[in-house]
């Protein structure tokens, strides 16, 4: 049940960061749940290392830096598929 909890968040932070950062992006939505995945993971080891992981109620820090993790990495995420793709559009002309 676990690796399926992450999933959801993966999607559902993956998906926030896409809404959050302007303009449009390119990246697949599994690469998006990736990502988002990941955000959340660094999110809990930066709330973690802040001393705020485990506090009455809801966890509104960890969610913030599992949420700002995400959208750095959608949006670098972003940045590597595009130019990755401009590449081999161009190495197959």
């Amino acid at each position: 049940m676990g690796w399926l909890w992450a999933i959801i968040v993966g999607l559902v932070l993956g998906l926030i960061a896409k809404a959050i950062i302007p303009g449009k992006q390119h990246l697949p939505l599994w690469l998006t749940v990736i990502l988002g995945m990941i955000g959340g993971i660094a999110g809990n080891a930066i709330a973690r290392a802040a001393g705020v992981d485990a506090t009455s109620g809801i966890d509104w820090w960890r969610h913030i830096f599992q949420l700002v993790m995400a959208i750095i990495l959608v949006g670098l995420g972003d940045r590597a598929w595009t130019a990755a793709r401009r590449d081999s559009g161009r190495a197959k002309a």
